[in-house]
């Protein structure tokens, strides 16, 4: 027993020697240079391991040697014995009293007479990163310390009595605990005052389960102990005034959660220890400005475990709450508001302790209320002091103001109830009225009085606390929420990339549209709050795409109608009194629009009208994106039909309600009236919803078989109700003519739908519908445009009389006396009349028209296109008034004869044009060659009345042309004329690829693509002909045939053609800068290029129409003189730009050509001057030769005949060319070579060498001897012929 006794006073003395020498180690605070002392070394606060040597009891050090003695001895009495110790377990927080004891059954040995001994390395891990390893450091803290107590306990006098002498000098109020327990608990509140990662959780976490599981440790000892320990002195600088208030802050964190203080409560009802608790931690907040928070945080903690009456009279009763409580209105404390409402919350008592700060008697109306808001906005302002975190006030007065069971009932009410036509008289129950007065009262005084006008820290803030509303916020608080000076603080901040809260307003309305989701109800009041208080135009001002992307989120019928019942309601109701204006552009939001109006004169909009058409212009728009059942979406388009109509097109005479009993349905309009821009957007956003109703619809023959609902027809049937209601009257007065043209259009719409309703052929389905709705366009152009839509009109009636027979429909009177005339040729001009200046629903009506009618367009309706085609403002550029002209057919792709250079830099001095126009001018002439006294000649057919009808449309751009300086605007209109009079022809080779009037069309867009003063006027117009000509002509699978086609035009085309494939290109003389010359060089050829492979390409399409057409020989040798031409001047002109594959491929796809310039070509190779030329074309009559005979088939005797006939001879001539000029040049020396080797084996092979040596002359087979050596020799004696027999 003694020797037990001696080990075990030996381990607590040296445990309590240790715990000695780390109090005086951090005796004075910590800092920035340590003196070395050779007799101690201090350790860390921290929980580093101390190294310090350890000197006995009742000396001042120990020997180095005697210390390691010590510690071995200790070790082995450990190693050999065990110590029974029965100590009684109790009950540990958290549940880790499990945990304590598992580890402290693994540190007790199966022998009772184990020793045990608290490890210090343990307080290194508590300060580790790793949760994980924190927690288990503390259990093995505990579960160590509740051993060495347990132990003290049971034999405190005989074991531990040297170390209970020393520790009782110190007088820390722990008398009652182990040397280890005493250290250990020191230790513990050193460490939450260090700032080395995770220290002060791990210290605050094992001081919090120490004083839970180890009685002895006294509450007022602790306090008392944590600030003597962690004091703050006048020497200590700011970090290390930090680190001890934080550290004194964790601990009583840590007392507060140990739940000691409730048991100490419990125990004693009038025990001082919890007001003296409450008072040091208001006294500690006062210390800094980022300690309030966290200690009313640590009272709450408190309080959340305390009984009422305990709270009330102990934690109320504290000394200086009152005061605290009194103060907060004054000093804007915001902790004090945060303490008052969770303690208020708890006890649901009413008391005079909590001051001002919260009314008396309480309630949430009175809270709420706009006096008591007003009186704590101090507070609100100061709760940004903890930014970028929200103040923890803020979730608290969240949970008052909404809780969570209202917003997810409350939506589908409010969805419901939008729905109906009375909502107005709609009663909301008292709790409903009660939460909306107390958010409106929030909002308006919190955000936009005390928050929103304030500082940027503040505006976070604001935008910080809707982020924490938003879950709870059901959808018809939000136009409370997004209330006017929110949304035009969100403007303001989303409009400049530079402000600081830029990412902050972005995450704001990123959380706002993730919030929405797919709630129709929560989109709907989102986008009517953002588009009203920002005059529709949100996303224009911000530069964002927000409304846009909601707008196009709408996926069911009912968020739609709810959509558009909203707006309705908002285009239509005038209670926006308290909604100032924006001081933002008035300029229409492009952003938040899906297509805008074409011609929209945005002047004449007002600001007061800006809301209402971003209204007009957004219901058609929510069409584009829908993806409803073809039922589900007509219900849709109609409901916005109905509201453009009564708007755009109407006016009430009397009051704003008018009632329709035929319709059962009610119609409201603004009180004031309709201004009349709103009215013409109204129109041609109806125009634009018709078009596109057309596009998507299905087709006729199915909707007559389905009975399927037809836009158009209701919209038509809407119209003629309305107005023939008395007090009803359209929004204009309609002249006599307009008149007529408006009852005219709607007896032929009805006339035709009934048509359409009784069946028939499929083609005349579509004709009906077609024309139908371009009917409805007109008559909304007739509104729209006043006398200028009349004539049209007739017109078109005339042509739906004629086409369908309708004879009996309309008495047209004197309309009937134009029999004479063609009426597709009337309806094709009146269609191309209705192209210029028009929108996009016009033009979108008159293509579909067009392309039900293009099987029945006529030669003579496709001139009057192709001739706009043609028509230009400039004049030409080369025009020659006194020389005789050429037809227009003659001059198909402008390509002038003349081949004089110097005649033609003349005329380009003459006409004064720069460099600046295109460079192939002498290769190509203005389309327009004709002199005014030939221009009748190219209208044939037509006298000046049909004459002057056809081009009304194109007098008014050359009358504007006049009346303008420079005629840009008038240029621009023509070619936008022309482009849109090339969709028509685009869509009329769609149809029609195999018709002989293509090659017309071919013809006129080849020679307006070849017209230099095309790319210059427009790059696009250009672009858009070649892409005609090259995809829907050129390289389409189908082309004309048969007997129609006109082969003297095919002629004359491809002579054209291959022209315009030799022409050289010719570089200008420029006095401009360098750098723009060589971009002039570089455009010019690059036109020249594009010419040539239109050229070449279009000479590859005509040989296939000629193929495929009946030629006769006569006319056959016109395609062999244009072909022989061509290869004359290739022959002829080291300029041609004529490429030997383009030649080739003419042979290899045309066979017929080849062999009949057989002969040319071999005299040409014989013959030329140019020597390159001459062996260049060497390959020309291979590729001839395999030709002729492959066209023989397997048929040897047939081959061998051509050859004997039509080959020999002139082979044998060319070889003697050949070998008695032979070029000098050795790769051209090698190319002669290489041809008399390929003739030699092709004679060879059909056994002819005989009949070809006969052809040949002595002294040429002498040349050939000497100049073509073995070759020659193996073909002569024979030797040729057999490798043709062995490789055979």
């Amino acid at each position: 027993m003694g020797s037990k006794r001696r080990t075990s006073s030996l381990v607590e003395e040296a445990n309590e020697v240790v715990g000695v020498e780390e109090e005086n180690a951090l005796a004075n605070p910590i800092k920035k240079k340590m003196k070395k002392v050779k007799e101690k070394s201090g350790d860390r606060a921290d929980g580093g391991v101390p190294t310090a040597s350890i000197p006995s009891a009742g000396t001042n050090s120990i020997k180095i040697m005697e210390r390691k003695k010590q510690r071995k001895t200790l070790d082995k009495l450990r190693r050999r014995g065990s110590w029974d110790a029965n100590a009684q377990e109790k009950p540990k927080l958290m549940d880790v009293d499990s945990k304590v004891d598992e580890t402290s059954g693994q540190m007790v040995a199966s022998s009772s007479n184990a020793v045990p001994v608290f490890h210090i390395d343990v307080f290194k891990d508590l300060a580790s990163a790793d949760a994980s390893s924190r927690e288990a450091a503390v259990e093995r803290l505990v579960a160590e310390l509740q051993e060495v107590h347990r132990a003290y306990k049971g034999s405190k006098e005989l074991l531990f009595e040297s170390g209970s002498d020393l520790e009782a000098e110190k007088d820390d109020g722990l008398k009652d605990c182990a040397p280890s327990v005493r250290y250990a608990v020191r230790r513990l509140i050193r460490g939450t005052s260090s700032s080395r990662e995770c220290a002060r959780q791990g210290f605050a976490l094992g001081l919090t389960l120490l004083v839970c599981t180890i009685s002895s440790i006294k509450v007022d000892s602790l306090l008392k102990l944590i600030v003597e320990t962690l004091e703050v002195s006048a020497s200590m600088k700011g970090q290390e005034v930090k680190d001890c208030l934080l550290g004194r802050l964790f601990s009583y964190g840590a007392l507060a959660r140990s739940g000691i203080l409730n048991e100490l409560c419990v125990s004693d009802p009038n025990t001082p220890v919890i007001k003296e608790f409450v008072s040091v931690l208001l006294t500690l907040a006062t210390k800094k400005s980022y300690l309030p928070e966290p200690a009313v945080t640590v009272i709450l903690e408190l309080a959340e475990k305390m009984q009422v009456d305990h709270l009330l009279n102990h934690i109320l009763e504290a000394p200086g709450l009152s005061d605290w409580f009194n103060d907060a209105v004054d000093a804007g404390n915001p902790d004090a508001l945060l303490l008052a409402l969770r303690v208020r919350e708890k006890v649901s008592v009413d008391s005079l302790k909590f001051g001002k700060i919260l009314p008396h008697p309480f309630s949430p109306a009175r809270f709420f209320s706009s006096d008591h808001l007003t009186l704590l906005t101090q507070c609100w302002k100061n709760s940004t002091s903890c930014q970028p975190r929200v103040h923890s006030v803020w979730p608290v007065l969240v949970n008052m103001l909404l809780p969570v069971v209202i917003s997810q009932a409350e939506d589908v009410v409010s969805a419901s109830n939008s729905l109906k036509k009375n909502r107005r008289n709609r009663k909301s129950s008292s709790t409903d009225e009660e939460i909306e007065k107390n958010v409106k009262n929030f909002c308006e005084v919190i955000f936009e009085c005390a928050l929103l006008p304030s500082s940027h820290d503040r505006k976070h803030l604001a935008l910080d606390v809707l982020l924490l509303l938003l879950p709870r916020l059901p959808a018809s608080l939000v136009p409370v929420v997004l209330s006017y000076k929110l949304v035009q603080g969100l403007m303001d901040i989303l409009s400049t990339k530079d402000s600081w809260l830029f990412k902050v307003a972005q995450h704001f309305i990123k959380e706002l549209s993730d919030w929405v989701g797919d709630d129709d109800v929560r989109r709907v009041a989102v986008v009517v709050a953002l588009q009203k208080h920002s005059n529709g135009k949100f996303d224009f001002i911000t530069k964002t795409k927000t409304v846009k992307a909601l707008l196009a989120s709408f996926k069911t019928e009912s968020g739609c109608m709810l959509f558009i019942q909203n707006l309705i309601n908002l285009f239509v109701d005038e209670g926006n009194d308290s909604d100032e204006p924006s001081d933002q552009s008035q300029t229409t939001d492009d952003n938040s629009e899906m297509g805008s109006l074409e011609d929209k004169d945005s002047g004449t909009l007002g600001s007061s009208d800006s809301l209402k058409s971003w209204i007009v212009e957004s219901l058609p728009s929510i069409l584009k994106f829908l993806k409803l059942e073809p039922e589900e979406k007509f219900h849709v388009q109609r409901e916005i039909l109905k509201f453009l109509a009564v708007q755009g097109l109407f006016s009430p005479s009397l009051g704003s309600e008018v009632t329709s009993f035929e319709l059962q349905e009610k119609f409201r309009w603004p009180k004031a009236a309709t201004s009349s821009a709103i009215c013409r957007m109204s129109i041609e956003q109806m125009q634009s919803l018709l078009a596109s109703a057309q596009k998507m619809e299905l087709s006729p023959v199915l909707l007559q078989s389905s009975g399927s609902s037809d836009i158009g027809s209701f919209f038509m049937q809407f119209l003629s109700t309305l107005h023939s209601i008395p007090s009803v009257s359209l929004f204009r007065v309609l002249s006599d003519e307009d008149e007529k043209a408006y009852k005219k259009l709607q007896v032929m719409e009805a006339s035709l739908y009934k048509q359409e309703r009784k069946g028939g052929p499929e083609d005349f389905m579509y004709k009906y519908h077609a024309l139908r709705y371009l009917l409805i366009q007109l008559l909304l152009q007739v509104l729209l445009h006043p006398a200028e839509f009349s004539e049209p009109v007739s017109e078109i009636i005339i042509c739906c009389k004629k086409a369908f027979g309708l004879s009996d429909v309309l008495d047209l009177g004197e309309d009937e006396s134009d029999n004479d005339i063609e009426w597709m040729d009337v309806l094709v001009d009146t269609l191309v009349s209705l192209l210029p200046q028009s929108s996009a629903p016009i033009r979108s009506a008159v293509e579909e028209v067009f392309k039900c009618f293009s099987y029945n367009v006529t030669h003579d309706g496709l001139l009057q296109m192709l001739r706009i085609i043609k028509r230009d403002l400039k004049p030409a550029r080369h025009r020659e008034t006194d020389s005789d002209e050429e037809e227009d057919d003659d001059d198909l792709l402008g390509i002038e004869e003349d081949e004089d250079d110097e005649t033609d830099e003349a005329q380009t001095v003459e006409t004064g044009e720069s460099e600046e126009q295109t460079d192939d001018s002498e290769a190509v002439v203005e389309a327009d060659k004709e002199s005014p006294e030939d221009s009748d000649e190219s209208d044939d057919g037509m006298d000046d009345d049909a004459m002057f009808k056809m081009d009304t449309y194109l007098a008014q751009i050359f009358k504007e042309k006049k009346n303008q300086a420079g005629g840009e605007t008038a240029q621009s209109q023509l070619v936008l004329f022309k482009l849109r009079v090339l969709s028509l022809l685009e869509i009329y080779l769609q149809t029609n690829p195999d018709k002989p009037h293509v090659l017309t069309i071919y013809s006129y867009l080849a020679r307006a693509f070849v017209n230099p003063q095309t790319t210059e006027v427009s790059e696009q117009l250009g672009q858009r002909i070649w892409g005609i000509l090259n995809k829907k002509i050129l390289k389409a699978k189908e082309y004309p045939k048969g007997d129609d086609v006109d082969n003297e035009l095919l002629a004359t085309l491809l002579e054209r053609n291959l022209k315009l494939a030799s022409r050289p290109f010719k570089k200008k003389k420029s006095t401009a800068a360098a750098d723009q010359s060589k971009k002039k060089e570089s455009a010019a050829r690059k036109r020249h290029k594009m010419l040539a492979s239109l050229a070449q390409d279009s000479t590859f399409w005509i040989l296939k129409v000629i193929d495929a057409s009946a030629f006769s020989e006569e006319e056959r040798q016109s395609v062999f003189d244009a072909v022989k031409n061509m290869l004359t001047g290739y022959f002829g002109s080291k300029k041609c730009p004529i490429k030997l594959g383009f030649v080739k491929e003419i042979f290899r796809r045309r066979p017929w050509i080849a062999h009949h310039l057989f002969d040319f070509l071999v005299d040409q190779c014989g013959s030329s001057k140019l020597e390159f030329r001459r062996v260049e074309a060497l390959e020309l009559v291979v590729e001839v030769l395999k030709s002729m005979i492959s066209s023989t088939g397997s048929d040897g005797k047939a081959a061998k005949r051509i050859l004997k006939t039509q080959v020999i001879q002139k082979l044998s001539g060319l070889l003697k060319e050949l070998v008695t000029n032979m070029p000098e040049k050795q790769s051209r020396h090698a190319d002669v070579r290489k041809f008399c080797g390929k003739v030699f084996h092709t004679i060879s092979a059909n056994n002819l060498t005989k009949s070809f040596l006969k052809e040949v002359a002595p002294e040429v087979q002498t040349a050939c001897e000497s100049h073509l050596g073995e070759l020659f020799l193996n073909f002569k004696n024979g030797k040729q012929q057999q490798k043709v027999k062995d490789s055979a």
